[in-house]
């Protein structure tokens, strides 16, 4: 058992999330099927090297996953099947699982710091809000217990998100001796939107994430807002022990160039190439049907582009993924229901026989989001509030031939990349038609020297090396 482990083989480095580098599947047998996961945390931790002493603590998010804690009697995974990494999986009830995650993490705290809510006729904050708050708060603590466990004397310990916001202080009571830092992939919401919610509520997220020696954002506006939230809730000044720190999450490039260029993603773009029609653009977009990511204005931009310039109709085709997300909340099955009837009405106005304005996918393909994404002449990137945005910063190191990047100002990715974009308002249909007619304008020349220079700042700070800056700062910072 992890509670029991000899002190030497106690952790040095560790990261705490939500979701972890693996999943498990339950076969039809009862055997456990691991599948390992990518991004930026699983490169980053494996930046540090297997003789880091390093554990990634996550929680189980389904049966196999629970099978699989069962299996290990609560302690590290099989390292076979976790790349070599050594995983804690925590089986925390499910039912409080659900409330922390769906009722707290993504129906609150999501909609507050993108800023989604219809402010008639909600939030409500009531009885039922309070009790599952009661199991975001247990759901936390399952965690800091875990870390504190798990951790050597003097550890790095690496929090990830507003799903484990209230877990920074919980563990720096549990073990002071520990360096904390927590890190937000999300916007943060001004104070006057923050403050919707209520004031104990505010007050007890601030000070979970301030109970770390270091707290990091992926812009200097989501950093400001943090900062300005503290002191309109908290009152002036950030408490001595805590820093505040930037690290943008750039693209993996190396990862990217290479899984682009293998045969299944050649297959996806001679399909695809075959849907699009020869000698047409293509307005590329991938995303989650998440309500922040804003597709559905952007398909009615794109009609109006063809409103506006009947010139571009049997041109261009919008290649438009749109990627189930979160669909156990009805919100985002409406929204999915929405962005497919959206396509379907562009279609059956424009369309003709031997075009199809909207090519619409809502299966998750990341070989044919590759193969979209060497094919684009332009990229439509238009959220309503995104932390960063990689999609932004992925399509322009992909493309073969350099694309134009058409860039919502609400993106953390602006700050960036908005020099080289063709930069909206995520909200104004009309602005975001002209920018598409625009960016679909360009001489090609110049679109791929944009394409070049939006490429180098994408990359300008790999996953690994985002991964290891914010270690390194909060190692080095003075006790």
């Amino acid at each position: 058992m992890a509670s029991t482990r000899a002190a030497a083989e106690k952790a040095r480095v560790l990261v705490a999330s939500n979701r972890g580098p693996v999943s498990y599947q339950v076969g039809e047998d009862g055997s456990l099927h691991a599948r390992r996961g990518g991004g930026g945390l699983v490169s980053g931790l494996s930046a540090i090297g297997s003789d880091a002493g390093s554990v990634w603590v996550c929680a189980a998010l389904g049966d196999g996953d629970r099978a699989a804690v069962r299996r290990a009697d609560g302690g590290l995974l099989p390292a076979e099947e976790t790349g070599g990494q050594r995983v804690r999986m925590l089986d925390i009830d499910a039912s409080v699982h659900a409330e922390a995650y769906n009722g707290i993490a993504n129906s609150v705290l999501w909609f507050v710091h993108h800023m989604l809510y219809q402010t008639p006729l909600e939030p409500v904050f009531d009885a039922e809000f309070r009790r599952q708050w009661g199991s975001y708060e247990a759901y936390n603590r399952a965690f800091a217990e875990a870390l504190a466990e798990e951790a050597a004397e003097g550890a790095a310990v690496l929090i990830q998100d507003y799903h484990l916001a209230l877990a920074p202080r919980m563990l720096r009571q549990l073990r002071p001796d520990l360096r904390i830092g927590h890190f937000s992939h999300t916007p943060w919401a001004p104070p006057d939107y923050f403050r919707l919610l209520p004031d104990d509520i505010a007050a007890e997220l601030l000070g979970g994430i301030l109970g770390a020696d270091r707290a990091a954002f992926l812009t200097r506006r989501w950093a400001d807002a943090f900062t300005d939230c503290c002191h309109a809730v908290l009152g002036p000044g950030i408490p001595s022990g805590t820093r505040i720190g930037v690290h943008g999450l750039g693209a993996d490039a190396d990862f990217l160039r290479k899984r682009a260029h293998e045969p299944d993603v050649d297959e996806r773009m001679a399909a695809l190439r075959a849907e699009i029609g020869e000698g047409r653009k293509t307005i590329v977009r991938v995303d989650r049907t998440e309500l922040s990511k804003n597709i559905v204005r952007g398909l009615l931009a794109y009609e109006q582009l063809l409103a506006d310039h009947p010139e571009w109709r049997e041109k261009v085709v919008h290649l438009a993924f749109a990627y189930p997300s979160r669909q156990d909340l009805a919100v985002y099955r409406e929204y999915t229901a929405e962005v497919q009837q959206a396509a379907e009405e562009i279609n059956e106005r424009y369309g003709t026989a031997q075009w199809t304005p909207v090519v619409l996918h809502v299966k998750d393909d990341f070989a044919r989001s590759l193969a979209a994404y060497r094919l684009a002449d332009v990229a439509l990137v238009n959220p309503i509030r995104d932390g960063m945005n990689l999609v932004a910063k992925e399509v322009p190191v992909v493309s073969d031939q350099g694309c134009a990047l058409v860039l919502s100002r609400e993106a953390g990715a602006y700050e960036e990349l908005g020099e080289d974009a063709f930069v909206v308002n995520p909200y104004d249909i009309a602005g975001t038609a002209r920018a598409l007619h625009e960016a679909l304008s360009l001489p090609e020349a110049e679109r791929a020297e944009r394409s070049k220079r939006l490429a180098a700042a994408a990359t300008a700070l790999p996953p690994a090396r985002w991964f290891l800056d914010q270690l390194d700062a909060l190692t080095d910072q003075p006790s």
